[in-house]
């Protein structure tokens, strides 16, 4: 077994591997760029090693500086996470010169999946379905024309070396195709060095499904079953859950045993994943396809530890030592339930625009996850796993993907994991910039979702018109009324404890008018009730004036002391002027709470109203201008491209929302852009300007 090994890799998956070598023995070693010099995994590490600026291309990408931290730290072995070097068959090769170990597959099954266009083929060699598509090199725009009129729209360009979401743009239409092609060619060229693209059919109502390969050194060949990966926005994975609500024992095995078959026609060994997209619409399970093959561990590894018990990271460490996998196909079952939610730095409420910056508080549900080394301690606390890569006053940067961390939950059934995803997010704390629990818990609570009818276009279905929050129900309503009151009165009654004040002291109020809404609700708290609208609300809370979280218990409304609660809340408060706001259950409700005395004078205070913007194209989040497509005095139509802005490794396309003339340019093509900064200015306000990315 290694002594020592280096992690090539940051944020979360270098704390993931950090722990299980520590429960191992094995010391590690951490490399950093600039921006990750006071990361937590920096930290952790035994040893961390200093290896460029912030750009992954002058630090997390260059072998030869992994390669020199190997050598001065006397590294036996490097682990390369995901995403960076991971899929790089130049980096493995250089390790093997310097005869350190590759905590990972062999070069030549690298090679073979990690390209695109001929992983395909070789599927095809294998016996594996394949989605019919042309796997040629493709010239120009023009060649990607013709190609995708022959297998007949809707088609899906991929950069052949792409993955997490990168370099694919779904094309309807020969427009589509001509607006993508070169804009997936670029995407491939930036994030992994190959400009190469292939087309293929898309397959209608798709779902995403996976399955997870484990092989060691001796031929040994296993699957580890499946994950429903299909919740996805813009092909990057929200929503991961093991095992798949439509995979069926008979399917599963027919999956498993194909990739199998393809995985020992590459010689495989180590964790990989081969991805398949799979017909929703054909209800005999039978129509599953080849998608690529991820020959590294996947980020959504969480859900099939939690349910097999397997560490994947541990395995990994072994089979690269050359030990044997110690279980065989029959001893692989399914224990319960699990559900992964992928909490990233991006704003929903805004067209989920990457939001970086400080994160002003983050207190996660539970803390980060530690591993003991049994079954159990893989599913976190009480079935609630975090694993993240971040810290309270950190900072999210531009310069790598946007997650923050990975809320794994497990539980006997699906529903119940659910639920407790529910109630971790309502209990995940965090502020300074924009991120989507409030989108991951409304879906976690949609009725599509918990029937399981899942496909890739659930959220552009279910969403069509953007994310504002999960619909309340009327319950609910009732619930934050009751509890605005309640902490309302324990409020005043600490401020009219303060001494030095005018005038006589007065009770607390007791009666208040509470917003919520646009709609007012008559709150009245007495020695043992509260009423909402006249209505009893039975609620059970402990609250100390000033603090940020409220557990809330409901009770029906002539329960006995003895009776179990029929709900219960986790709410996250926050001071505003003229009330709270209260965030719980996917949704973030601006609450004022007024004493009633004083309710009806609020009809006389004047709201302020916001300024015009509608004549600016403003940067919805900071980023690189890549291209301007207009130039000052042209007329712009509804849809037409204006311009691309590059953030976190992906390209956002703004474009025209009505019809406008471009008055004037404020940014050049190359300007690095903040968030709300003008790129261009049109000469007609009324014609309003958005962008759509």
């Amino acid at each position: 077994m290694f002594s020592k090994i280096l992690i090539a890799n940051r944020g979360e998956i270098a704390c993931r591997v950090i722990k299980t070598a520590r429960r191992m023995g094995i010391a590690t070693v951490a490399v950093y760029s600039d921006a990750d010099a006071r990361s937590p995994f920096v930290r952790m590490a035994d040893e961390a090693v200093h290896i460029g600026p912030s750009p992954a291309a002058e630090s997390y990408l260059i072998a030869n500086k992994i390669i020199a931290a190997c050598k001065q730290t006397g590294a036996e072995a490097v682990h390369p996470g995901y995403g960076f070097l991971s899929e790089r068959t130049t980096f493995a090769e250089a390790l093997a010169k310097e005869g350190i170990a590759f905590i990972g597959p062999p070069v030549g099954a690298i090679a073979a999946m990690g390209d695109k266009i001929e992983s395909k083929k070789l599927a095809k060699e294998a016996g594996v379905n394949v989605v019919p598509g042309f796997v040629g090199e493709i010239e120009d725009t023009e060649h990607a024309v013709r190609i995708s009129n022959e297998i007949g729209y809707p088609v899906m360009m991929k950069a052949s070396a792409g993955g997490g979401g990168k370099g694919m743009r779904l094309a309807y239409t020969e427009t589509d195709v001509r607006e993508g092609f070169e804009s997936v060619k670029r995407e491939g060229l930036n994030s992994f060095g190959d400009d190469r693209v292939f087309i293929e059919k898309f397959i209608l109502n798709p779902r995403h499904i996976e399955i997870q390969i484990l092989g060691d050194q001796r031929g040994n060949i296993v699957y580890l079953n499946e994950r429903e990966c299909s919740i996805q926005r813009r092909h990057q994975k929200v929503v991961e859950e093991a095992p798949s609500p439509f995979v069926t024992p008979a399917m599963r095995k027919a999956m498993g045993e194909q990739c199998v078959a393809l995985a020992r026609a590459v010689g495989y060994y180590s964790a990989g994943t081969v991805e398949l997209i799979v017909s929703g619409a054909d209800p005999t399970g039978e129509s599953f396809y080849f998608l690529e093959m991820n020959t590294r561990l996947q980020v959504e590894h969480p859900v099939t530890e939690a349910i097999t018990g397997i560490d994947l990271v541990e395995q990994m460490i072994r089979i690269a030592a050359g030990e044997k996998i110690p279980f065989g196909q029959d001893d692989i079952g399914i224990d319960g339930w699990s559900i992964e939610n992928r909490v990233y730095a991006e704003d929903p409420y805004r067209g989920f625009l990457p939001s970086t910056g400080r994160l002003v508080r983050y207190q996660p549900p539970v803390e980060g996850w530690t591993d003991d080394g049994s079954a159990n301690g893989r599913r976190g606390v009480d079935g609630v796993r975090v694993d993240d890569g971040v810290y309270e006053g950190g900072e999210v940067s531009m310069f790598y993907d946007p997650m923050i961390a990975k809320l794994v939950a497990w539980a006997p059934t699906r529903d119940e994991a659910a639920d407790l995803q529910i109630a971790a997010l309502d209990a995940f704390e965090i502020e300074g910039l924009g991120h989507n629990v409030d989108f991951v818990s409304a879906i976690m609570q949609h009725p599509r979702f918990r029937s399981g009818e899942l496909t890739t276009g659930f959220i552009a279905e279910e969403y069509p018109d953007g994310f504002h929050g999960a619909e309340a129900h009327t319950r609910t309503i009732g619930v934050l009324a009751a509890v605005a009151g309640a902490i309302a009165t324990a409020d005043a009654d600490r401020a009219r404890r303060i001494d030095g004040q005018l005038g006589d002291e007065r009770a607390a109020p007791g009666d208040w008018q509470v917003r919520i809404a646009n709609e007012n609700h008559e709150v009245v708290l007495e020695e043992h009730a509260i009423t909402v609208d006249g209505h009893p609300v039975a609620i059970a809370l402990e609250y100390t004036p000033g603090e940020r979280f409220v557990s809330v218990e409901l009770y029906e409304a002539d329960a006995d002391d003895d009776t179990d609660p029929i709900d219960t809340y986790g709410i996250q408060l926050a001071r505003t002027q003229t009330g709270y706001r209260m965030t719980t259950r996917g949704a973030k409700h601006q609450v004022r709470v007024l004493p009633a005395f004083v309710a009806p004078l609020a009809a006389h205070m004047l709201e302020k109203v916001p300024p015009d913007l509608s004549k600016y194209l403003i940067c919805p989040m900071p980023g690189l201008l890549v291209a301007l497509h207009v130039g000052e005095g042209d007329r712009v139509q509804p849809g037409q491209p204006l311009a691309t802005v590059e953030a976190m490794k992906m390209e956002n396309i703004l474009r025209a929302e009505k019809a406008a003339t471009v008055s004037k340019i404020n940014a050049k093509q190359g300007d690095s852009l903040a968030v709300d900064e003008v790129i261009l200015t049109l000469s007609n306000s009324e014609e309003t300007l958005g962008c759509l990315v």
